[in-house]
């Protein structure tokens, strides 16, 4: 087997990627570059990025992408009202391209001739991963530690990191893993890996109990621009300090848990927990917003693409040809959505109550049930008589 010389290792600071360092040296001899990208994962990443160094990593490189996160995968996923099986809004998804394509930005400028990652052999992300990276530059070698070494579980990674001096933030009596970005908390394994037993309530971070959310209501307006969203309550934000300050908001008010049995690309169902505050707040909004301007077949033919944009993300084909093409036909669907959504927050709830938009197709004028209303009651009887005629002719033939 062929020695790796240089490898830029996708690195969080966590059990799994704590230990891949020591690993890796130890498999491979090799020189290992620690890459951090910082998602908004609010973590301390100078820290971060001191024990990657301390474990053993030649180099640490720590990158600021908030902004790009949210503006070209975020939003454009939000253009399309993607969510993977109804329930995921899919902030792990969205963000492992991103960091695969860094890894590779990064391995090019280092001279590095392969790339790692912390993702299990039974996961979704390893796929993500190493999709983004042949995609982008297929002559990298992929190194997946699940995939090769001799650990079979997280314990034995805790056992192996104390042999080896290495902290790590998870114990066995908390072993759960966490992933954290801008968008979302997820919270896998561990004591969750019963999907009947209730998720313990300390263990959120970016919400409140509904439960112990404000008795008054809070209601706030979002602004849109071809489907992005732009400004909240007439003040206009860049993209991740948009959706920082609505994470704030509908942390305060138990916005965006949900608990979730997912089905993983490679077969197996997983449970997950996920807090996703400002994220739930935008999809209501865009919703409340797209309901007054798009029209009915360019949205329902979006629609009816939904499911299988979610699936190009939670599968890992971020990169692919299929999804360059489906963008391109939602982010046309998006022209016109322009507007206003104004929201009521609530113990745990987010209603819409009320939109406006300055190239609405909405006519009051229309659709009044008041007398005197610019639509003639008596031209939908031809409509149903020849909508209806197909029907008449199968009762029919019976």
């Amino acid at each position: 087997m062929n020695k790796a010389k240089k490898v830029v290792l996708a690195y969080s600071g966590g059990l799994d990627t704590s230990v891949i360092i020591q690993w890796l040296i130890e498999k491979y001899g090799c020189e290992v570059i620690a890459f951090v990208a910082d998602l908004g994962q609010s973590e301390d990443l100078k820290a971060i990025k001191e024990k990657a160094l301390k474990t053993g990593a030649s180099k640490a490189i720590v990158e600021d992408v908030r902004e790009e996160f949210v503006r070209d995968y975020i939003f454009p996923a939000l253009k399309a009202n993607a969510v993977y099986e109804g329930v995921y809004l899919m902030g792990t998804s969205l963000a492992r391209p991103l960091i695969a394509k860094k890894q590779v930005e990064a391995a090019r400028s280092e001279g590095a001739d392969a790339v790692s990652h912390g993702a299990t052999g039974k996961g979704n992300d390893q796929v993500r991963f190493e999709f983004t990276y042949m995609a982008l530059e297929p002559g990298l070698r992929i190194i997946a530690p699940w995939r090769e070494w001799e650990f079979g579980s997280r314990s034995e990674l805790i056992e192996y990191a104390k042999k080896h001096g290495i902290d790590v933030p998870v114990t066995k009596e908390k072993p759960y893993s966490c992933d954290a970005n801008l968008f979302h908390i997820s919270y896998e394994g561990g004591v969750l890996e019963d999907p009947w037993t209730a998720y313990p309530e300390d263990m959120f971070v970016l919400t409140i109990s509904p439960e112990a959310a404000p008795d008054e209501p809070l209601h706030l307006e979002i602004d849109f621009e071809k489907g992005v969203p732009v400004g909240i309550n007439g003040r206009r934000l860049s993209p991740a300090s948009l959706l920082s300050e609505l994470n704030k908001i509908g942390g305060a008010y138990g916005i965006g848990r949900v608990d979730v049995v997912e089905n993983r690309y490679i077969g197996i169902k997983s449970r997950g927990v996920y807090e996703t505050p400002g994220g739930t707040i935008l999809h209501i909004a865009h919703r409340a917003v797209e309901s007054i301007t798009m029209d009915r077949e360019v949205m329902h033919l979006r629609d009816s693409l939904i499911p299988r944009y979610a699936e190009l993300v939670y599968y890992g084909y971020w990169f692919s040809p299929e999804m360059r093409m489906l963008q391109s036909a939602i982010d046309t669907s998006q022209e016109n959505v322009t507007g206003t959504a104004r929201l009521k927050l609530y113990k745990g709830t987010c209603t819409i109550a009320g939109r406006r938009s300055s190239v609405s197709l909405y006519r009051p004028e229309i659709a009044t049930f008041e007398k005197g209303a610019a639509f003639n009651p008596k031209d939908a009887e031809g409509f149903i008589k020849i909508n209806a005629l197909r029907l008449k002719m199968q009762a029919g033939r019976k």
